[in-house]
């Protein structure tokens, strides 16, 4: 799952994959809802599911096709929009899997096109046709779309700090044009991108693909698009696998601070890695290394730096390259040489990981709408308050546990203040009744989604099994180890649930 430095939206999803071998993700919390069958789902959906889909060649192995569905699941006689597929096909199986990178925002499309090698065994692979899809409103899907390239270019370099009364004021304003812009560039679509109409997409898809049941392997913010599906869809859900999970019952509040600290635990690690290296720019034990890293901080909120190209680099989006490297203790010595750098006025390296969370290109044009519609979805998936003291209180809170990041992540709630829907989820359990079994992954040094959350979801699941790995870095399967992979693999291709209790 994503994290939301204050009044900007996102770290990366899986376009980050490609670059650094990371799947990195996102979440947000609609209504759980009774458990319902597709006849159940109103009149008027008979064409949806009878579509059957053209694959078409769009690479040397990548297929594409595209599927239509109603925006409106309370109107399905109403206006349809379409959904971007794609697909590396198996040679000698018929069996499908859909997958979802998280986000919510990110790319299935690109996750088949530029991850699945990196990421899937090959035993998988010749399993299982992987299909990707793009959710409603994201990338090749109908879009929703907000800003100009250049305009989220001008956003990102305003140097708006959230904890700061004066810059909170224009923050609000700044957040009431982009609401109003986002409605003016994408009508009743935005307001019909929530994670339960997604999931009653994913049963069409299932029908256009052929299956009886659906297979899905969703990372991140896709757990809960995955956890919501099985729940609407008990009788049609396959073999999930449900890799960096979040807790439907948490709150934006909760989400929040489960975040702050995950990730101010990630600090405390790296920092400890880093020290233990001769070309750290810190000195001292952990604590005083994390008070360098305060003033440093400190420094660029008052005076932001400026790349190589004539970009300015205000804190906020400095936090958003800095934390990215976070996600894989892998690139740790990355974030370390970063941050070498940027202390000494050098800020290319932070820049280049926050246009990675961004999408944007070299060229200055950005390459997908992800951070849109991350925003987009947890407005309407979960209640933002922005009264004043509340979030105010909420920061204080956020200071305390996590001092590195805390106030970075305040005031998240300015975001969804003038958004011109109101939001349509609750948090609450989802419980998949009937759905079978499904396999739930925590990671213990997870920061985007803490492993409290993988048990928590184990827990509400009517069958969900908890597989742990024991590491640091966001999300197992396929960035861990032979024995996260064999259980996955076990599971997928064999039916087969890993023992109960298994740490890897």
């Amino acid at each position: 799952m994503s994290v939301r430095p204050s009044h900007h939206r996102w770290l990366p999803t899986a376009a980050i994959t490609a670059v650094l071998g990371l799947v990195l993700s996102g979440c947000s919390t609609p209504t759980p809802q009774a458990p319902t069958e597709p006849s159940q789902l109103g009149s008027g959906l008979e064409t949806y599911y009878e579509q059957e889909l053209t694959w078409d060649s769009c690479g040397s192995i990548i297929e594409c096709a595209t599927v239509q569905v109603p925006l409106d699941y309370s109107e399905p006689e109403g206006e349809s929009i379409e959904l971007a597929l794609n697909r590396r096909s198996a040679q000698d199986s018929e069996k499908n899997l859909l997958v979802n990178p998280g986000g919510p925002g990110g790319s299935g499309l690109d996750l088949v096109t530029s991850s699945v090698p990196l990421m899937f065994s090959n035993e998988l692979q010749r399993e299982y046709s992987i299909i990707g899809f793009d959710p409603r409103g994201v990338g090749r899907s109908t879009p929703i779309s907000c800003l100009s390239d250049g305009q989220r270019d001008a956003a990102r370099e305003k140097n708006l700090r959230s904890w700061v009364k004066e810059d909170r004021d224009e923050i609000r304003e700044e957040s009431k044009k982009y609401a109003q812009a986002c409605q003016e560039n994408s009508g009743d679509l935005l307001g019909h991108v929530d994670t339960v109409s997604a999931a009653k997409d994913m049963d069409i898809i299932r029908a256009a693909l052929g299956d009886g049941e659906l297979n899905y392997l969703g990372y991140s913010y896709g757990t809960f698009l995955g956890a919501t599906y099985a729940n609407l869809f008990p009788a049609s859900t396959g073999r999930f696998v449900l890799d960096g999970a979040l807790d439907p019952k948490s709150g934006a509040t909760q989400v929040d601070q489960a975040q702050a600290v995950g990730f101010e635990g990630e600090i405390t690690a790296w920092l400890e890695d880093c020290l233990g290296t001769e070309s750290c720019p810190f000195t001292g034990s952990v604590d005083e290394a994390r008070g360098q890293l305060h003033d440093f901080l400190e420094s660029v909120e008052e005076q932001p730096l400026e790349s190589s190209d004539g970009r300015t680099v205000p804190i906020i989006d400095f936090i958003n390259g800095f934390i990215v490297p976070l996600y894989d203790n892998s690139t740790w010595p990355m974030l370390s040489t970063a941050m070498a750098d940027a202390m000494e006025g050098d800020v290319d390296m932070i820049l280049m990981f926050a246009d990675l969370t961004a999408n944007r290109q070299s060229d200055g044009s950005y390459s997908s709408n992800s951070s849109e519609v991350f925003g987009a979805i947890n407005c309407l998936d979960r209640p933002m308050d922005a009264a004043e003291a509340r979030m105010e209180a909420e920061a204080q809170e956020l200071q305390r546990v996590a001092p590195t990041l805390g106030k970075y992540l305040s005031y998240g709630a300015l975001g969804c203040e003038y958004w011109p829907y109101d939001a349509t989820g609750r948090p609450g359990e989802l419980n998949a009744t009937g759905a079978g079994d499904i396999l739930v992954i925590g990671t213990t040094g997870d920061p985007a989604t803490p492993y409290q959350w993988a048990e928590s979801l184990a827990r509400q699941l009517d069958g969900g099994m908890l597989l742990t790995y024991e590491g640091h870095g966001h999300t197992a399967y396929g960035r861990s180890n032979d024995c996260i992979t064999q259980a996955v693999d076990g599971y997928l291709i064999d039916g087969e649930l890993p023992q109960e209790g298994t740490r890897c």
